[in-house]
């Protein structure tokens, strides 16, 4: 992806091109509303959520080299694209409403929530309740002047001629009612014209997926949890990046073969990110300017504290937050805000340690997998629980990466985990200008240096004392005693320095 935040500019690609699926048509005006007291209302230009919307109406994708440029190029193509602060209802923090006109006069009017590292979820099309995540076709019909017992039979007469489905949900609303059909394809025209033959069909919206993985039904894994994991582990003596691999293979039901190379994919475009840093970037709506070169500089120089390996993640994660900051191309990992420490990490103690890209799969492998527990537990939306869910959660996956790397167990890659996230609970999110720069970089280099430690603290046996499982409950309940403030509104801590306030002016 590229941009500042993941929560902002990805999600918003992927609710933009839901929209402009749904509506269909040319595109002609756009009223895009954030809630007043949630977390986007005060960040949403200066963290991207304005472009990624306005991205993902032109069609764009996250990592296109036009992101940065789109809201010119949508007015370049005549789509009027207006944002409003208003006051609504909303039980997420990252709420977005959208109403959508195209050029043949016909409306469109939806809710959407981001909810973290680029997720998200279409929670209301035209008033009915949804669950769209991206991760399915989408089928979705309306149904004119029904009952209840109308709906269902239209719905059960669909499913026979669909057959294979994954899921089919419906909702009704003042006698009016929609029909909702998960499929992992597209169904065929004849069996599309076959639905809108139905009686009372109002109007049919086909969705295409926007994730890189879909979603089906039954899926089945063959762990859930850290203690399940480990006594697969165990059972079969494989290595955390085996488990890793086991699990994904199985939940995208794909060959484990593919899972490697998919991940060795993602750490080479990491790598490049990190030489791209290494040279230099140059962005003028930023707070921080190039800085990651000055490690290597002032350690040629005898200038710094003698550590090659601490020294050289320092300089690697400040090479990636600089590239996200310049809009570049980066992996979430988990997040945007966050980008930084798990590949600086990683791939700065496997290069002084002279290992090759395959032991940094495997080290990425086996942080993943610790990520998809933090993401069932906690998320990782600094909106929702503070930035123990962005940069605390990555140095927790980079301590078990680096267990991995280190040729440790599996126990150790878990304890390493759940150490490095006790150090971190209660992490605020406190950007300052509401840009994703500061404290966010010296956030994500402490989260490094916590995993070295960790790791260390896993492989020589020290007692991790709290389960992972249990500390990630911990984690999540942290995440919900945290104020509103300092949950990435920019309303307390650094955000609100009179320092802030004047680079914030600064840069408006």
């Amino acid at each position: 992806m590229r941009g500042p935040s993941s929560s902002h500019v990805a999600a918003s690609v992927r609710i933009g091109n839901l929209a402009l699926q749904l509506i269909g048509g040319k595109l002609k005006n756009v009223m895009i509303e954030f809630e007043k007291h949630g977390a986007i209302a005060p960040t949403y230009h200066t963290q991207g959520t304005d472009i990624g919307l306005a991205a993902g109406l032109l069609g764009l994708q996250p990592d296109d080299q036009t992101l940065p440029f789109s809201l010119e190029k949508a007015r370049g193509e005549n789509i009027a694209i207006k944002f409003k602060i208003t006051d609504f209802i909303a039980d997420h923090p990252s709420t977005i409403k959208m109403m959508l006109a195209n050029q043949e006069g016909e409306k469109i009017n939806l809710r959407a929530i981001s909810v973290g590292g680029g997720m998200i979820e279409i929670q209301e099309i035209e008033g009915f309740g949804v669950e769209i995540a991206g991760d399915f076709y989408e089928t979705i019909v309306f149904v004119d002047d029904i009952d209840e017992v109308g709906l269902k039979q239209k719905a059960d007469a669909i499913k026979t001629l669909i057959r294979d489905f994954d899921f089919c949900n419906c909702s009704i609303n003042n006698r009016r009612g929609l029909i909702n059909v998960k499929t992992t394809y597209q169904l065929p025209d004849k069996v599309v014209k076959q639905i809108e033959n139905i009686d009372q069909s109002e109007n049919i919206m086909q969705l295409a997926p926007v994730l890189p993985i879909m979603s089906r039904k039954n899926c089945a894994v063959p762990f859930r949890n850290a203690r399940e994991m480990l006594q697969v582990a165990s059972e079969a003596n494989l290595q955390l990046w085996e488990l890793a691999v086991m699990y994904e293979s199985a939940r995208d039901n794909i060959s484990q073969q593919d899972i490697f190379d998919k991940m060795r994919d993602i750490v080479i475009l990491m790598k490049s990110s990190i030489e791209a840093g290494l040279k230099g970037t140059s962005y003028e709506d930023r707070i921080l300017g190039p800085q990651a070169f000055m490690i290597e500089k002032h350690q040629r120089e005898n200038k710094l504290i003698p550590d090659d390996i601490l020294n050289r993640v320092i300089a690697y994660i400040t090479s990636m937050m600089e590239v996200k900051s310049s809009m570049g191309v980066i992996v979430a990992a988990p997040t945007a805000g966050s980008c930084g420490a798990l590949p600086g990490t990683i791939i700065g103690v496997a290069t002084v340690m002279g290992l090759n890209i395959d032991d940094m799969v495997k080290a990425m492998l086996a942080a993943g997998i610790i990520g998809v527990f933090i993401a069932e537990k906690c998320g990782f939306a600094g909106e929702v629980g503070g930035c123990q869910l962005e940069c605390g959660a990555a140095s927790g996956m980079a301590a078990t990466g680096l267990v991995q790397l280190a040729g440790g167990s599996a126990e150790q890659g878990v304890d390493a985990a759940s150490i490095a996230l006790q150090n971190i609970l209660g992490m605020i999110c406190d950007p300052v200008a509401d840009r994703v720069e500061v404290p966010c970089l010296g956030k994500n280099v402490m989260g490094g240096v916590n995993a070295i430690a960790c790791a260390n603290m896993a492989l020589a046996g020290y007692d991790k004392v709290i389960p992972l499982d249990e500390t990630l409950i911990a984690m999540g309940e942290v995440g919900k005693m945290l104020p509103s403030e300092l949950r990435g509104t920019g309303y307390g801590g650094l955000s609100v320095t009179e320092t802030s306030k004047r680079i914030y002016n600064e840069l408006v």
